[in-house]
């Protein structure tokens, strides 16, 4: 056994099982190694970032790291941005990342870089495997450190050498930590704010947005707190059945104005909510004045647990309101927007999909009849960095194969992490990607006015506009082996989306709105 064998050996021990991998010749002895670890699962991604957002998408639905495998410093760095989100979504993932032989990284070959300095502002863990026989150990201290709390991305650094040369054959256990349960003083503290508050609401996110921490958030409703959650969420229940809270809006000015009068803020697995970005005269903090703030519980303790003892304590029902099921009652017809797309998603969803949501503008009309749809779940863009909607797609379905999968992307934000089409054909993934083709980065358009930048002019629109030429999915998803349909009509959605459900295995519609 190597150290290749023994990073493996350990990480199937632990009961890591994916690996979401775009290999190079540092990682030959962990791709060989491969050969004797059958219960790994071995993905091939053509791009980095394709590979770290697929182990975000696997983490946020199995509950526990996949491992990417990424070629050095460069390797890492393609795949930043969606570890970015991961990071922000606070996805357990494990990256081993390949490195010249110890001794050769002192001759500064050409693929040679810093790596800890690179993979350290969106890692909770970083190491390097120096010796072969440290692989073992530091894998499981990885796997431990990745699920946090509250959890995140780590970088195992394996040098060539450790890979190749000889290390002992036992894998190591890891210690998997428990999230500690809120103080009873600090829920004693939120409870008396709440009663004497005359405006409260409760802020949720992270851990307290999964179903248990909704259903708890629907008691504090029905007891008459109003609760929020964090605008762009990891995971959480959506459609009949699920509680749907009030969601922080997206822009500054229009939360503050739907929380003019709140005398009380209190944090359920999230923290103080701010301004996406900034804009001139405009408050970063999302916080009324004279507004006071308490933590129930923060982001590395258990908020469910939170979320029920304050339930308990203000001496609410024991469930709280609910979605009714009601689908739209005819198919959408004439020109197709965003919204006749939401009702046709709505209508044929199954029970149980994963909606992956990379859709910028577009996903107000989805959202706006999914949320009384068959019960589903939504994985958001957390971390803004957009090219997170294919790849978690490949992910969830990779975590949960007897369950559809949508990925939902704007135009602009598929180009990102397009090569995913390729990975899902290959691996036969039942996930129906749907391109909302408007020919522009609409959402740039809007903060172009917002950040007091005036109107795009001609040059301006230069860097604005994707209508010139314009994409053809349909032609680049079938060269990437997966079938393809455009859609210009609510009509023509339709039956492509009822066709999609009926069937499984990859397939894109491009909705030309």
């Amino acid at each position: 056994m190597n150290g290749a064998d023994a990073l493996l050996s350990t990480l199937v021990a632990n009961e890591v099982t994916a690996c979401f991998a775009n290999p190079g010749t540092s990682e030959m002895q962990f791709v060989a190694a491969l050969d004797g670890a059958p219960a790994m699962r071995p993905v091939l991604c053509q791009f980095e970032g394709v590979a770290t957002g697929a182990a975000d998408g696997y983490g946020r639905i199995a509950e526990k790291p996949a491992c990417t495998l990424l070629h050095l410093g460069p390797g890492y760095g393609n795949g930043l941005a969606n570890l970015h989100n991961a990071r922000r979504a606070f996805t357990p993932i494990v990256n081993v990342i390949g490195d010249h032989a110890t001794y050769h990284r002192q001759y500064d070959a050409p693929l040679n870089s810093d790596i800890p300095a690179i993979v350290a502002p969106n890692s909770i863990w970083v190491r390097s495997a120096d010796s072969p026989e440290s692989v073992a150990g530091l894998t499981a201290e990885a796997v431990a450190a990745s699920f946090g709390p509250p959890g995140g991305p780590v970088s195992l650094i394996l040098p060539a050498d450790s890979a190749w040369l000889d290390a002992k054959p036992d894998p190591v256990i890891a210690q998997r930590p428990v999230r500690p349960a809120p103080s009873g003083s600090a829920v004693d503290a939120a409870a008396k704010a709440l009663k004497a508050a005359k405006n409260p609401v409760v802020l949720i996110g992270g851990q307290a947005c999964l179903a248990g921490g909704i259903a708890q958030a629907a008691r504090l409703q029905a007891a008459g707190v109003t609760v929020y959650s964090d605008t762009f969420i990891a995971r959480t229940p959506r459609g009949a059945g699920a509680f749907a809270p009030k969601r922080m809006p997206y822009f500054g000015e229009m939360a503050l104005a739907e929380l003019e009068g709140v005398d009380l803020m209190v944090f359920a697995g999230t923290t103080v909510p701010v301004a996406f970005f900034a804009y001139p005269n405009r408050p970063s903090v999302l916080v009324p004045e004279d507004c006071a703030t308490l933590t129930l519980a923060a982001r590395a303790e258990d908020a469910i647990a939170g979320l029920a003892a304050l339930a308990d304590a203000l001496g609410a029902p024991k469930a709280g309101p609910v979605q009714p099921l009601a689908l739209p009652d005819a198919a959408p017809s004439g020109k197709l927007t965003a919204y006749a797309v939401g009702a046709s998603i709505a209508r044929h969803m199954p029970e149980g999909a994963i909606i992956c949501d990379d859709s910028v503008t577009s996903g107000a009309g989805v959202a706006a009849a999914a949320g009384t749809a068959r019960p589903h779940e939504v994985l958001a863009l957390t971390g803004g960095a957009i090219g997170a909607g294919l790849p978690l797609a490949i992910g969830a379905a990779v975590a949960a194969p007897d369950r559809k999968v949508l990925s939902l992307n704007g135009d602009g934000a598929a180009m990102y992490t397009i090569q995913s089409l390729w990975t899902m054909a290959r691996e036969g993934l039942d996930v129906t990607t749907v391109i909302f083709a408007n020919y522009t980065y609409r959402i740039l358009n809007v903060e172009m006015v917002r950040t007091g930048a005036g109107e795009a002019g001609p040059q301006a629109k230069k860097l604005l506009e994707l209508g010139d030429p314009k994409i053809d999915f349909v032609a680049m998803a079938k060269g990437l082996g997966v079938p393809a349909v455009r859609c210009e009509t609510a009509e023509a959605f339709e039956k492509a989306f009822a066709g999609a459900m009926a069937q499984r295995g990859p397939m894109l519609i491009e909705a030309v709105i």
